[in-house]
């Protein structure tokens, strides 16, 4: 009797959780084709201002607090209310702009003063030289900014890429989501056990391969992160193993008045071990090295919302 009565908890619980997950997919679709129908720029504003207020009530506040605090042991608690605010303000801007995100990248390099991007001289000089030079090359990127629009760049600006994405658990979500994203962001490998093939073969027939690398990994290797041991995700220093090809980093910042700016770094050079081969923790870690530079530079706009270190 009470292995039944157990069996028919857990069939409970799992069609709770499946109703559940279906009702917040449907929200999540009527969420985004409603915003599609608004001014891109005023919905950013108002979903910014939501996630301001809403996102301080959320765990995921104190999780950020801490995280901040382990971070920059030198700011001030009002430095880091600031930071927070800033985080949580990217962070709603960011929905709006992905409900917009077929329309998001408007940069055109015969009239760039008419778009929102700005693209420094030497970002132009080597996105060129990685699209031209007939070469694989490897590209990362973090929850900086706007973290989606780099793939948007590359396709809309004829560069090869294969995209590392990590799928959604709404089933319902996944599918929009990977709607809005398909015609616009190259092809798409979903994080899962054969992913490093994919990556694999596609660095072997030229592409570019990129993916987000700065979230804990457990099963990672250690490296260093602002000054504290975590674990990071060493799948493009294997890669690289693999296929030896350049390395560089992509962020897509925030700037006033609604405008951005995008910008690769100059090569990553790898570390290699006394016999000459890829060093995996030491390539990962001079990756990870890249990512705090940025961050320090843009604290407010990086997701400080997930436990980096544990």
């Amino acid at each position: 009797m009470a292995s039944l009565l157990a069996q028919s908890q857990i069939r409970s619980r799992e069609a709770m959780k499946s109703v559940g997950g279906a009702v917040v997919g449907a929200l999540t679709i009527g969420l985004l084709r409603t915003t599609r129908y608004f001014d891109p720029l005023k919905t950013a504003d108002l979903f910014g201002r939501i996630t301001g207020r809403v996102g301080p009530l959320l765990r995921e506040q104190r999780i950020a607090r801490a995280n901040l605090a382990a971070a920059f042991p030198e700011k001030s608690p009002e430095e880091i209310d600031a930071i927070l605010a800033g985080v949580w303000n990217n962070l709603g801007r960011l929905g709006a702009e992905f409900a917009h995100i077929d329309r998001i990248w408007d940069y055109d390099e015969a009239y760039p003063l008419k778009s929102r991007i700005e693209i420094p001289p030497r970002t132009h000089e080597l996105f060129h030289q990685l699209r031209l030079d007939d070469k694989p090359a490897l590209i990362f990127a973090s929850h900086l900014g706007n973290w989606e629009m780099p793939a948007l760049a590359a396709v809309a600006h004829g560069l090869d890429a294969a995209i590392l994405f990590r799928r959604p658990n709404i089933a319902s979500a996944d599918r929009i989501i990977q709607e809005m994203r398909s015609d616009k962001m190259g092809t798409l490998i979903p994080a899962g056990r054969d992913a490093p093939i994919r990556l694999a073969e596609a660095l072997q027939k030229g592409q570019h391969v990129a993916m987000l690398v700065d979230q804990y990994l457990t099963g990672g290797v250690e490296v260093t992160f602002f000054g504290r041991k975590t674990r990071a995700n060493p799948m493009l220093a294997r890669l690289l193993r693999q296929v030896e090809c350049p390395v560089h980093g992509v962020r897509i910042i925030r700037l006033p008045g609604y405008r951005f700016r995008a910008e690769l770094s100059e090569e990553v050079k790898p570390v290699r071990d006394t016999k000459g081969q890829i060093d995996v923790q030491g390539t990962t870690q001079a990756i990870t090295n890249v990512i705090e530079g940025w961050i320090r530079e843009y604290p407010d706009q990086w997701l400080w919302l997930h436990r980096r270190w544990r």
